[in-house]
């Protein structure tokens, strides 16, 4: 046999699903999806090219699974009972998937009763038994237990991770599992699969399955030993669960002598014929592939030499580096097409085509950032792709000598524009268009309905990068990502810094072409996104949740709130004086004055002269004084950074809130007008700005003599209505915690039962401890992160940790299944269906990786609680309008919290309202079957509410 036999063994069905959740969904010119086909398409396409350069196949077969039932269902009923069904865009593409392989002329190995990886083990087995050497295509680490040497033919297995570009032979399984590969049956059974629901031993992670196969040589000689180990829930869990984890080597061994459907020397990889292929490129409307297989010289003498398809980034996570399909074809970009609108007819013809095109894309040019206070300078539309216009309103400079340009009256443009933005049978789309809503509210114009590409965007890629773009949402970035343009920028036309004019002296040619262009760009996001959603699932929680909230929050930044200018000016100066005194303070207790704010300053201060142990020099030379530096050497009795900490508190405090929201009060109505953003936060909380509320501390007396600064008008009270531990409880529900589900049932304390279960005993220690873990489990705190927070040692942490899992082990299956999904798919998904991507979950850098998990074990939570108040919102004022209610002003949202302006003598009767509709919000679209508590206060002040 000749020695240089080479087989490649591609496990297709890892291909499909990683093409499908990498790519997005598209259709064929039949209509029918083919997103993951185009995907595994270009992924074999790759492969071919990246082996062509390297140790190139002699022989290659594509292996997938042909059907969700094997033989291991026969032996354990509930084997891969976990897993959700394909998704339905998914299920037609499978035999597609197949006309792909086969259009490459290659086999497309499956068999009915079998897994793709027992065919792969089959082949593998046969063929280096033979002499031959076999790459395994995949990073299945079930597969992990066939690398090595072959003894009876002397042929070598290893693997080949395309996603990492990374070949695995044994060394790379011993650092993976720390143990040899004819080992790692016996690590796996004994700790199970969540996603394959293998069950393994109860409690046992990688790290005890390592070692007990490694002290004690296999499962069978581990189970045998359990009798004589140390008394430990380890044992008891060993000598109860010994045939569970024989049940679980079982199903993890894979079935090394399979029929084989097709002789290996079949698998001989000789020239592709370029018809076939071509063929199915064009049936399925690939035409970047189609052009590329053309482009090419000649035809290729064998498989290896197609044109390379763009490369995958090693070590990129799922949502990065891959092939996408193109954006539809869109003309250029042509600047000359856009029309200036200077008179009332020419705006009235416009207004005329937008209606009849029941689709229309608006932008405003303004005077200033901020919607409460800019005047109106002009209105961009489009309604097709180089079918945009731009109507001044404000140009002509400030000077009112100044000669201005032709423009229609602003008083007439409004009264023309109004029956188009307020018609239900013309949908207008806006790049954050809540803006927009705001800006023309003031003018009388009530714009609906609307679509946002902002928050198309963030719908479906929030937390993702796309072709080496990053993964923001303004829309520069957007245009670049998916039309690869790159719009004319504001800085160009007006400048920056003190020679910066506004948008209104800008001459109205160029004015034109940058507005203009504006709406053409947000008309085409448009047509690309808005598809996107359906096709990806996206929208659920665009209908239902975002888009609807965009109205509602913008009437939200309408309201304000009013502060207590006089109130807030005399807790400035308190804050003043107690900054001076600790200033004071300090430089005693350090011997010398110093400026506290310059890090460079303190640093040398805490370890150079004070001697205090643990400073670390960055690459600027200094030490670190960040906040954990600091609370470090406070709990280790450093005075000095005591009060620096209070110092810096108190500083940041005043700045951002006693002193800026005076500056931010508005003029002409008195009120503080916060602006928010529905993109803001990756998980789907709002964020705020311009101030931001939502870091006003919650529940120290500093907070609080701030929140006493919000105020209700003359007549009126706030009514402030949070919900109740909702993150704790949606981690009842969705964990499936039973002794949480009930303790919430039942109205207890939450955080005293955990103590309870925890330690034996409720006090005020140990309730506070538990409170500190409940919460820090959901964000995936580590070990030495809870050591921090409590002031234990880290074992002590992690023994807390490890008791918290066996009181709630449905907590530990949740954050084990949600790494596993978000590992396998790329993304984590709420209850309502939104998506958060981590690209970096599969980083080789520990600290990106480590991060990402953290935030992926929270992020379905936070997201749905983020969800659920969104719902909430939407819900409210109909509801309260149908009470009779509809003077009940909607204030604020800060975290779980609404806040809401209304007279005294209706609180009782709104409050029935609000709480009905905050703890229903789920419903229908999720039943929860843990009650949403809701807590309610009111007062003249938003501290006296709480």
């Amino acid at each position: 046999m000749d020695p240089k036999q080479h087989l490649y063994l591609v496990d297709g069905s890892a291909y499909i699903f990683r093409a499908y959740h990498r790519l997005p969904p598209l259709t064929n010119p039949e209509g029918t999806p083919v997103g993951a086909v185009y995907g595994y398409t270009t992924m074999l396409w790759k492969l071919a090219d990246d082996l062509n350069k390297a140790d190139g196949p002699t022989h290659l077969a594509v292996i997938l699974d042909a059907g969700s039932k094997s033989f291991r269902n026969d032996i354990y009923e509930e084997y891969k009972a976990n897993r959700p069904p394909p998704p339905e865009d998914l299920r037609p593409q499978f035999p597609l998937i197949r006309d792909a392989t086969r259009a490459f002329s290659l086999p497309c190995i499956e068999e009915q009763g079998f897994e793709a990886d027992d065919l792969i083990a089959s082949y593998a087995r046969a063929a280096a038994e033979q002499g031959w050497n076999v790459t395994i295509v995949s990073s299945d680490k079930d597969l992990m237990q066939l690398v090595g040497t072959c003894e009876k033919g002397g042929g070598k297995i290893d693997m080949l991770d395309t996603m990492k570009n990374q070949r695995i032979d044994i060394d790379e399984v011993v650092e993976k599992f720390g143990v040899p590969p004819e080992k790692v049956g016996d690590v796996l059974a004994l700790m199970g699969d969540s996603v394959d629901n293998v069950p393994g031993v109860y409690g046992v992670g990688p790290k005890t399955a390592t070692k007990l196969i490694q002290d004690y040589g296999d499962l069978e000689a581990a189970l045998a030993a359990a009798p004589e180990m140390k008394k430990s829930k380890l044992q008891e869990r060993l000598i109860e669960q010994a045939e569970q984890a024989r049940l679980s080597k079982v199903l993890v061994t894979l079935k090394e002598d399979c029929n084989l459907p097709m002789p290996i020397e079949d698998f001989k990889l000789d020239a592709i014929p370029p018809e076939p292929l071509a063929a199915f490129l064009s049936t399925h409307g690939f035409t970047s592939l189609l052009k590329r297989l053309n482009g090419g010289a000649g035809s290729p003498e064998r498989a290896t030499q197609l044109n390379p398809a763009k490369p995958v980034t090693a070590g990129a996570g799922p949502a990065e580096g891959a092939a996408r399909q193109s954006p539809p074809e869109f003309p250029a970009l042509d600047y000359a097409a856009y029309e200036c609108v200077q008179t009332l007819e020419a705006l009235q013809a416009w207004v005329d085509k937008a209606a009849a095109a029941h689709l229309v894309a608006v932008d405003t040019e303004t005077s200033a950032l901020d919607a409460m206070q800019a005047d109106l300078t002009g209105v961009s539309l489009a309604i097709g792709p180089n079918e945009a216009c731009y109507i001044p309103l404000g140009h002509g400079g400030s000077d009112m000598f100044a000669e201005k340009p032709q423009q229609v009256p602003l008083d007439k443009a409004i009264e023309a524009l109004k029956p188009l933005l307020e018609n239900d049978a013309v949908l207008k789309v806006g790049q954050n268009i809540k803006y927009d809503l705001n800006v023309l509210a003031r003018y009388g114009i009530a714009v609906a309905p609307v679509d946002d590409t902002m928050i198309e965007s963030f719908c479906l890629d929030a937390g993702r990068s796309i072709d080496g773009i990053g993964g923001g949402h303004g829309m520069d970035e957007l245009s670049e990502r998916h039309l690869g343009h790159k719009p004319m920028a504001f800085k160009d036309l007006c400048g920056t810094g003190k020679k910066a004019i506004p948008f209104g002296e800008v001459p109205l040619d160029k004015a034109t072409h940058y507005a203009a262009e504006d709406a053409d760009v947000t008309w085409r996001l448009h047509a690309v996104l808005k598809p996107r959603l359906s096709e990806e699932g996206g929208t659920r929680i665009y209908e239902r949740v975002d888009r609807p909230l965009i109205p509602v929050v913008a009437q939200m930044e309408r309201h304000g709130i009013k502060v207590d200018r006089e109130k807030l000016a005399g807790l400035s100066s308190q804050f003043a004086e107690t900054i001076g005194a600790l200033e004071a303070e300090i430089h005693e207790a350090a011997g010398q004055e110093f400026t506290i704010g310059s890090p460079k300053q303190l640093g040398e201060v805490l370890f150079d002269k004070l001697g205090y142990k643990g400073g670390k020099k960055g690459k600027s030379g200094q030490y670190s004084t960040d906040q954990s530096v600091l609370e470090k050497l406070a709990g280790e009795g450093a005075q000095v950074a005591t009060k620096v900490l209070e110092w810096r508190q108190l500083s940041k405090l005043r700045s951002t809130y006693t002193e800026a929201l005076q500056a931010a009060i508005n003029p002409k109505t008195g009120r503080v007008h916060t602006s928010y953003s529905l993109v803001g936060a990756q998980t789907g909380r709002l964020s705020s700005t311009d101030p931001n509320l939502q870091n006003i501390p919650i529940r120290t007396e500093i907070g609080r003599q701030i929140r006493d600064c919000f105020v209700a008008d003359s007549g009126n009270v706030l009514l402030a209505a949070d919900y109740s531990q909702i993150e704790l409880r949606l981690a009842a529900f969705m964990a499936d915690v039973p002794s949480l589900k009930e303790a919430f049932a039942n109205g207890e304390d939450i955080h005293a039962r955990t103590a309870q279960e925890m330690f034996g005993t409720v006090d005020r220690d140990t309730r506070g401890r538990a409170k500190t873990i409940n919460f820090a489990i959901l964000y995936g705190i580590s070990r030495w992160g809870l050591a921090g927070r409590l002031g234990v040692e880290a074992d002590e942490a992690q023994a807390m940790i490890d008791r918290y899992f066996e009181r709630f082990p449905g907590i530990q299956r949740y954050i084990a299944y949600t790494l596993e999904q978000v590992r396998e798919r790329g993304y984590s998904e709420t209850l309502f269906g939104r998506k958060t991507w981590f690209p970096r979950i599969t980083s080789k850098n520990q600290a990106e990786r480590q991060g990402s998990e953290r935030a992926a074990i929270n992020a379905p939570i936070q997201g749905t609680c983020a969800d659920i108040i969104k719902r909430a919102m939407v819900r409210m004022q109909p509801e309260l309008e149908q009470a009779g209610l509809g003077h009940v002003r909607m204030l604020l949202q800060v975290h779980d919290e609404l806040v809401f302006e209304l007279p005294e003598a209706d609180v009782a009767a709104a409050s029935q309202v609000i709480e009905r509709v905050m703890a229903s919000a789920a419903e229908p679209a999720v039943k929860l079957d843990v009650p949403l508590g809701v807590e309610i206060g009111s007062g003249s002040s938003w501290g006296a509410a709480h």
